[in-house]
């Protein structure tokens, strides 16, 4: 999947520089860098994402389609 991140110009810099030390790309950079943090971070337990995908109600009622598009 294609993304766009915003890095800081500093990070951005360091990160080439980095890839480039290391004889790879700036993609391949960032998965290692996402892989160990995911390796770090256990998944939430089924019922917590269970409860995510229910979702939640916060108030207020659902708006109709003309009331969406009147704003």
């Amino acid at each position: 999947m294609k993304t766009t991140i915003d890095l800081p110009d500093e990070i951005f810099q360091r990160t080439k520089i980095a890839a480039a030390q290391r004889g790879t790309s700036i993609k391949n950079l960032v998965i290692e860098g996402l892989q160990t943090v995911l390796a770090q971070s256990p998944l939430p337990p089924d019922d917590a994402l269970a409860r995510l995908r229910k979702g939640y109600h916060l108030g207020g009622k659902p708006l109709t389609r003309d009331k969406v598009h009147a704003r």
